[in-house]
């Protein structure tokens, strides 16, 4: 069984990127994010309504956090607080040394390799030191970038479900890529 400790936070550089802890002033920023339409195209869960709702996520993912029950970070470009998107392991089966990776960001930062920066660190925090043994993306089918990152560093696809999540009235399919430490 793994043994995690999440404190203090673990904040990652890269070379334009500052993965940090979410906290209380991120609500707004977070709020555009997640209430966003085109960044939450494909992670299929409802758009957030109101910053009270923001500000009981940022709650939960604390709580989780100093469980070490999970872990996010914040993306900030470097120089700049604002939070610009996130990046975590939302998911973590500790009897089976597995989390579940999963990321966002605003749509005015796609395409400018940001998360194709971010996730070697963040898969190099989770093998190294947190000892995990597989690192697991579920995604939406239809969303063929996250494919084309997730693959970019040597994810395979796993399974494929059909019709597994009840999401907006339908049954969505999904898609499980993972990456195993050896």
């Amino acid at each position: 069984m793994l043994e995690l400790n999440f404190k203090p936070f673990p904040t990652i550089e890269t070379k334009r990127l500052v993965l940090r802890e979410i906290i209380k002033k991120d609500v707004d920023n977070f709020f555009l994010l997640r209430s966003n339409k085109d960044a939450m195209r494909f992670i299929d869960k409802p758009l957030a309504i109101s910053k009270d709702e923001i500000k009981t996520f940022i709650k939960y993912i604390d709580r989780k956090r100093k469980d070490n029950q999970a872990i996010s970070w914040g993306i900030s470009l470097k120089g700049n607080t604002d939070l610009i998107g996130t990046i975590s392991f939302h998911s973590i089966e500790k009897e089976n040394h597995r989390a579940e990776l999963g990321y966002m960001l605003m749509p005015e930062y796609w395409n400018k390799g940001l998360i194709s920066e971010a996730i070697p660190k963040v898969i190099d925090y989770g093998f190294k030191k947190m000892k995990l043994h597989s690192i697991a993306a579920n995604i939406n089918p239809k969303h063929k970038v996250s494919r084309k990152v997730l693959e970019k560093f040597k994810f395979k696809k796993e399974a494929y479900f059909k019709e597994n999540h009840f999401f907006n009235g339908l049954f969505l399919d999904t898609e499980i890529y993972s990456l195993l430490k050896s």
